[in-house]
């Protein structure tokens, strides 16, 4: 028994007390985890992550065995090599540089391509002619005209000469207008990366909040429309709630919109638009943004996206990096395309070739090919 005066100390006690408690050094306080235990996020919080960096790179590496060993399969069974044609106007290093890199890619799946160049000084009138002549060549899969474009020449008019089945960067208006109906289309490659990128990597986008950051009709647009569509549709979307902000949108207003998003979208073409502060512990960040910067430190120019990366990368769940991350996924995105239009265009030249038959009466070989999927008239409309 303790003296009369002497303080007695529960040590049980204190120790259940203690139990409820965690020391927070930023700021420098005592935190009781009865409250906090029924908010996971903020729990999670207190323990500092790094984002899931994304790489395009290897995702696009993935899709090139796929369509590598598609176009093999394709040329086994005796089908031309998919061939895609680029026309490249002027002299501009980027555009080059894009070109080059698609070119490359394809030859490396087994595709054929070819590349023609113009100058700067070629009028309208010869662009519509040459895009004439390529949609009429069936040797011709895939065609796509690099942009920009001379200021002189109309790229609207450019997009929609190019026929729609061989419009395989997806700016025809009438593929435009089929992916803003649900409809299946050529989908815009860079929107087409995104949203591979979104299915592959696992992220859900049934009912999230989805901000997409820029409306421009070749990629804010598309990617917009991608995911907020019924994936129940033809052409499968992403069910979520989606907003667009774009250079009308107050600065303020648009942090508001990002700590609401779950999945942040970022094509702007703003470097470091969206900074840490703007991002929701745990979000995706989706960088589309591809912007030229003087390095301060070495004075040479470097890539950046419209996401601040390395702040950035502290508080979100998953984020994609420029260079490395949408970039890849675009030339490989656009292969595919190319692969798309060529199976197509077996597929329609088959059926045409079934039609004959039926018509001609050649009950005995019309019979067998009725019976044979689509997928298995590939080999036969090459004979």
């Amino acid at each position: 028994m303790a003296a009369p005066g002497a303080l007695t100390v529960n040590y049980t006690r204190i120790q259940t007390l203690m139990s409820c408690f965690t020391y927070c050094r930023r700021p420098k306080r005592w935190i009781n985890l009865k409250t906090v235990n029924r908010r996971s996020s903020f729990c999670q919080s207190l323990k500092r992550h790094v984002a899931t960096v994304v790489s395009g790179a290897e995702l696009a590496r993935q899709i090139h065995k796929e369509v590598q060993s598609d176009i093999a399969k394709l040329v086994a069974e005796g089908n031309r090599r998919p061939h895609l044609s680029v026309i490249l106007v002027g002299d501009d290093h980027a555009s080059h540089t894009y070109v080059r890199n698609k070119t490359r890619t394809a030859s490396l799946l087994g595709m054929s391509s070819s590349t023609i160049f113009r100058p700067s000084s070629v009028s309208q009138e010869e662009m519509l002619e040459l895009i004439d002549k390529f949609n009429r060549d069936r040797n011709i899969s895939g065609l796509l005209v690099q942009l920009p474009l001379p200021e002189h020449i109309n790229e609207r008019a450019i997009c929609n000469a190019v026929a729609p089945e061989k419009d395989v960067d997806g700016f025809h208006i009438v593929n435009i207008g089929k992916l803003c109906l649900d409809q299946r289309c050529m989908i815009p490659a860079t929107a087409a990366a995104v949203w591979e990128i979104i299915r592959r990597t696992g992220l859900e986008t049934v009912g999230k909040n989805v901000l997409v950051v820029g409306r421009s009709k070749n990629v804010g647009m598309p990617i917009a429309m991608l995911l907020h569509s019924d994936r129940k549709h033809e052409r499968s979307g992403g069910d979520a709630t989606v907003i667009m902000a774009h250079r009308c949108t107050p600065l303020p207003r648009l942090k508001e919109l990002a700590r609401l998003a779950d999945i942040v979208i970022a094509a702007a073409g703003v470097p470091h638009l969206i900074t840490a502060d703007m991002v929701k512990e745990g979000a995706a960040v989706i960088d589309v943004g591809i912007n030229r910067m003087q390095d301060p430190v070495t004075g040479k120019s470097r890539l950046v996206g419209d996401v601040d990366f390395e702040a950035v990368k502290e508080k979100a769940g998953f984020i994609t990096p420029v260079p490395g991350g949408v970039g890849p996924m675009t030339i490989a995105m656009l292969q595919a395309n190319t692969l798309v239009t060529e199976e197509k265009k077996i597929v329609e030249w088959a059926e045409t070739r079934l039609c004959l038959l039926l018509a001609s009466g050649s009950g005995s070989d019309a019979g067998h090919y009725t019976g044979m999927a689509k997928k298995d008239w590939i080999h036969w409309s090459s004979c």
